[in-house]
């Protein structure tokens, strides 16, 4: 099983670019300055330490070539700088300034130079760290004159340098990281605006706008984002005003479709047996069709912005039992006490209940309970039915608008826009719906309205 790649946000790819470059320059900077400190500062010191040795050689070669020269004191007459010393090899003996030093203190490789009549200067490691060695062949005296010079201070100051350095490369690191902290900001900072208003439209919120920028490369695109939008508002309110005018124009002849039906039923007695099958037909298809104009004015007229935002504290209490009495059904359940307001439209509120409950006892073989229960600061009311449930997949779908059919439940004889009338309106109320399994079988629908102060 192959597991997916972690993706990273635009914000950290673009600190980490920023980041990645500083590292990259810092790094090269660094690595070059070290290089050629380190080999400036070593051939300073090899001049200096060369230039030393073969004075020393020239002097211990002349005092070797007079009479009776003490070696030793010869040695010790070279006056030497501090930490160097001299080996010598002379008439196969060896000699050195320090008591400690000797043949195995100048590497083998440098002998074999001498031997071969070459001068040579060799960096190396001694036990007392890092040293250089600078071999001179006395052929007049036939002697090899080798002089030792520590690099131990050397070695310290390069140590330094490249702690200074790899330090830099970190606060450089660090800078760029911090340069793309707020580079990420700037672009990432207007496309989250952006984001948040987009999704404030999409949620209904068709009057907001992205605020004006003095940026002439955002200016564009704000511009054009708000040009967008009031084309969207403006098509969409005209769609919705349309739908709530025709709606309304189809309420006259729908009345006096009504009205004339209305008679026939007052006078169906009079009528043969096939004309009052016929008559029962057409009232029921009036009435549903009385329905669904008065649902799509509903939807038209939240579509075009036209309702207020309810600001009326009601008892939720009494309207679930006004509610419940109308559909001939038992009282609510408040497992929390009975002091339960709401600030809404008591006209809609109850018409969001009423269309549950019709759902319930139309596709939901009948209504078993409604239940009243607090969720922190919010009221939920549980509103549970006897049918045989809805499916997971479908539980999301049964609000869309025109839903109906065998995947609702088995039944179509509804207008399609009931529950899509319950989700406007709790919408509309700062709650939400949604639909479960009852624990008793069948479908559970809930309903989440924010909880109000009583007024006083």
């Amino acid at each position: 099983m192959r597991r997916g790649r972690r993706t990273f946000g635009l914000r950290h790819r673009l600190v980490a670019a920023f980041s990645l470059v500083a590292l990259l320059v810092s790094a090269v900077f660094a690595i070059s300055t070290y290089l050629l400190a380190r080999g400036y500062l070593l051939a300073q010191r090899e001049r200096v330490v060369q230039h030393q040795s073969f004075a020393d050689a020239v002097f211990v070669q002349r005092r070797l070539e007079s009479a009776g020269a003490d070696v030793s004191a010869v040695l010790t007459a070279a006056g030497t700088p501090a930490g160097h010393t001299i080996i010598l090899r002379w008439h196969d003996q060896w000699y050195a300034s320090a008591l400690d030093q000797g043949r195995d203190a100048v590497p083998a490789s440098v002998q074999q130079e001498i031997a071969a009549g070459r001068s040579v200067s060799q960096r190396f490691r001694s036990a007392d760290g890092p040293a250089l060695v600078i071999g001179v062949p006395v052929r007049t005296a036939e002697a090899e004159f080798y002089e030792i010079a520590p690099l131990t201070e050397l070695d310290g100051t390069v140590r330094l340098l490249s702690g200074i350095l790899l330090g830099g490369a970190l606060l450089a690191t660090a800078a760029g990281a911090a340069l793309g902290v707020w580079a990420s900001r700037s672009v990432v900072t207007p496309l989250n605006r952006v984001a948040i208003t987009a999704a404030s439209i999409a949620g209904g919120d068709l009057d907001r706008r992205l605020a004006a920028t003095d940026d002439p490369e955002l200016a564009t695109i704000v511009g054009s984002f708000n040009s967008m939008v009031d084309t969207l508002h403006q098509r969409i309110t005209r769609d919705a005003r349309m739908a709530a005018d025709v709606s309304h124009e189809l309420r006259s002849p729908l009345t006096t479709l009504v009205g004339s039906v209305d008679l026939l039923n007052a006078r169906r007695d009079e009528l043969p047996e096939r004309s009052r099958k016929a008559l029962d037909l057409v009232t029921a298809d009036l009435q549903r069709f009385r329905r669904l104009l008065d649902d799509l004015l509903e939807l038209a007229r939240s579509d075009a912005g036209l309702d207020q935002r309810p600001n009326t504290v009601i008892d939720l209490g009494g309207l679930l039992r006004q509610v419940l009495g109308e559909a001939g059904a038992g009282p609510p359940a408040f497992p929390d006490g009975d002091d339960v307001f709401v600030a809404a439209d008591k006209s809609r509120l109850g018409r969001l209940f009423r269309n549950l409950f019709d759902n319930a006892n139309t596709h939901g073989s009948g209504l078993t309970g409604v239940t009243v229960t607090r969720s922190g600061d919010d009221v939920l009311v549980l509103v549970d039915d006897s049918g045989p449930g809805i499916r997971p997949e479908d539980r999301e779908s049964v609000f869309e608008r025109f839903a109906t059919g065998a995947a609702k439940r088995g039944s179509s004889s509804g207008t399609g826009l009931g529950l899509a009338l319950v989700a406007e309106m709790a919408a509309a109320h700062d709650g939400a719906v949604w639909c479960t399994a009852s624990p008793g079988g069948g479908a559970r629908f809930v309903v989440r309205l924010p909880e109000a102060e009583r007024e006083s």
